[in-house]
């Protein structure tokens, strides 16, 4: 039965922008639909958050977050993220739809790889992720489910930045859970942590599992494999596959070294020792057949797909796909043959017949065992001997003799790259390029790939470290905060903090500095903080106890803005006069700048409470509990109150002064 009819999203329209075609894939954080951008008119894969996760507020705006930094990375191996939203209750990624299948189908499918095909994978792998560790992205779920591989053999991954941990699986399927515990770090699951090494880790654990066909550790429950990711070694796939070259069992347990101080920093250095060892491969290493394979299951090279971000894996489900529609894949022509192919195929020539009439004597026939040997056979075996060492010479000529291996020189000098090459009868062009991993004048990578095949006469062309990327900082003081900002980010960089201070001599709102400061060079996105000027400083004047139309216009005169605040409170101040101020008088404060002004409602009128006859120091104590000053006049030596300036039950100015007549 078809569940993406009871799929209650399949067919809408999210966003007003995104209509919803069919249901991809379901996972433990989100749904993946394939959908048709109405604006655009173009083919997208859109995540929708589950419904259960969109009501966390922190997880959806870790989840925005994170979305936005994987957006920034613009890499040929990286599903890109094209836009984020809410529709309701809906929380949503547009991405980029890869059409073919994930690394999980063709194990599935077919086991083991061959090495080449292995490495083919992994390697496009590694610079996906060493591009988000340069960006300060940690991976936490690198698995074959998150590697995907494109009808046209190119290789991506997904899933960036977007945690999932492991408590929180929400498929009951005990392989389900088995499938994401396989490729966690040792730390992970003791400690919780997880830095560019646990992905490293992971990759690893996939390379183990494209060699072998199988994961390393195996249990029938998750504690079961965590236990022995824990306390066991990841075994070397040469165990398990024989033939298998020791390099490749060296990468292997390189990377998944539980102790992580022992595994490579990050991908980019991970991907520098894989491409290292695969240098050092033959031929004959590199296509070790798996177990039980048979011969076509493994696919073959994809047609114009390059070196660096494709694969020689070719989906079977874009080959099921085509069969399906009733197309099928038309046999390759025959090449034309070349001089060496042409020889092979002229008529055998007969030697002309000496001039003379005389023939020469027949030659003795052999006896063996007193019988005598017919000579035709015999000279029927030497021709077809001849004749076989003949077509093996041009055979040999056209697959290898014409040919020779590029040599392996990645990270090596230039100059000694170069002569290298040219020792090896090969001419050489350089090319720059930038590259955290490999340093300046060392060689990046080279085309053909090392140990490739190329004619004896060819050229390889050498991509030499011109170092780190930087980027300077611009010169923009003077200019205005719109400009400067635009000026930092057609730098390569981003703008950080911007804060304002007093200037004499630089106009109000244009740039004073920068930090870096100008000529400095940093690596490209750094943040570049800005001091802009808020002019030249204006004293506030002080418009307490002015009526409020003049204390507004003597502002507005001064340069500032005006505001009143909605409650006025009482003070010694006359009704509707200003109270207060905000900021105070004498304070210092740029041109445009608001004043509050806090309006008086006059003196706050409490009652007097009745004091005559108390004493006088209880007179007092009631008195300046109600908050007002006492005052006293004696008459004679008494400590008697029979008069106070302002009668009991009388209303007085709160602070006012009562004075009490004692006797």
């Amino acid at each position: 039965m078809d569940t993406t009819l009871q799929d209650p999203l399949v067919g809408q329209v999210l966003d007003g922008r995104y209509r919803i075609e069919a249901r991809i894939a379901v996972g433990g954080m989100a749904t993946v639909y394939r959908a048709v951008d109405t604006r655009l008119d173009r083919v997208l894969a859109v995540k929708v958050m589950h419904p259960a996760l969109a009501t966390d507020a922190a997880f959806v705006e870790r989840f925005i977050r994170e979305a936005k930094s994987v957006a920034r990375l613009d890499h040929p191996n990286v599903v890109g993220v094209f836009d984020q939203g809410t529709d309701g209750t809906y929380v949503y990624l547009a991405m980029e739809y890869v059409a073919g299948c994930t690394l999980r189908d063709v194990l599935r499918e077919r086991g083991a790889l061959q090495p080449r095909i292995a490495l083919d994978v992994v390697e496009p792998m590694l610079a996906a992720l060493g591009a988000a560790h340069l960006a300060g992205l940690v991976h936490r779920d690198v698995k074959p489910e998150n590697v995907l591989i494109g009808d046209d053999g190119r290789v991506k991954v997904a899933d960036f930045g977007l945690v999932r941990a492991v408590d929180t699986a929400t498929n009951s399927s005990t392989d389900a859970v088995l499938g994401t515990v396989s490729y966690l770090a040792p730390e992970q699951i003791e400690h919780g942590t997880a830095d560019t090494r646990a992905d490293v880790y992971a990759c690893g654990v996939v390379l183990y599992e494209m060699l072998t066909g199988g994961k390393p550790h195996a249990g029938s429950t998750p504690a079961q494999v965590l236990y022995q990711q824990l306390h066991k070694d990841v075994p070397p796939p040469s165990a398990s596959v024989p033939g298998l070259a020791p390099e490749l069992d060296d990468l292997v347990a390189r990377a998944t070294a539980r102790d992580l101080e022992q595994r490579p920093a990050g991908a980019a250095e991970f991907l520098g020792l894989v491409r290292t060892a695969r240098a050092g491969l033959t031929d004959a290493q590199l296509d070790v057949a798996p177990p039980r394979a048979k011969e076509g299951t493994l696919g073959a090279p994809v047609p114009g797909a390059g070196a660096e971000n494709r694969t020689s894996v070719l989906p079977r489900v874009a080959a099921a796909q085509a069969s399906a529609t009733g197309t099928r894949r038309q046999p390759r022509p025959s090449p034309e043959p070349d001089d060496a192919t042409r020889v092979l195929r002229r008529p055998r020539l007969v030697p002309e017949r000496p001039v003379n009439d005389e023939l020469p004597p027949p030659p003795a026939r052999r006896r063996l065992g007193g019988l005598r040997m017919p000579r035709r056979p015999i000279l029927l075996a030497v021709s077809a001997l001849l004749l076989l060492l003949g077509i093996g010479a041009g055979v040999w000529y056209i697959n290898s003799g014409q040919f020779t291996h590029v040599p392996a020189v990645l990270s090596m000098e230039q100059a000694e790259a170069e002569k290298k090459v040219r020792d090896a009868g090969l001419d050489v062009k350089i090319k720059h390029d930038f590259s955290d991993v490999v340093k300046k004048g060392r060689v990046i990578s080279t085309h053909p790939k090392s140990n490739a095949r190329i004619r004896g006469t060819g050229t390889v062309t050498l991509t030499v470290s011109r170092g780190t990327e930087l980027a300077e900082v611009p010169g923009v003081a003077g200019m205005s905060l719109t400009d400067a900002k635009k000026k930092i980010e057609d730098a390569g960089l981003s703008v950080g903090k911007v804060t304002e201070r007093f200037s004499e001599e630089t106009e109000q709102g244009d740039v004073l500095s920068t930090d870096p400061r100008p000529g400095t060079e940093r690596r490209p996105d750094t943040a570049v903080a800005i001091v802009v000027s808020k002019g030249a400083p204006i004293d506030v004047p002080d418009v307490i106890g002015t009526a409020t139309e003049d204390a507004e216009n003597e502002l507005r005169e001064a340069g500032f803005e005006v505001k009143i605040a909605p409650d006025p409170i009482y003070s010694d101040e006359d009704e509707d006069t200003v109270a207060a101020q905000n900021p105070p008088e004498g304070a210092r404060a740029a041109e445009g700048d608001t004043i509050t002004l806090t309006l008086s409602k006059g003196k706050e009128m409490i009652e007097v409470p009745d004091v005559e006859g108390d004493s006088l120091d209880d007179a007092k104590e009631k008195l300046e509990e109600a908050g007002f000053e006492v005052g006293v006049t004696r008459f004679f030596f008494g400590d008697k109150v029979f008069d106070q300036s302002v009668s009991g039950g009388d209303e007085a100015p709160k602070g006012s002064k009562i004075t009490l007549r004692v006797r």
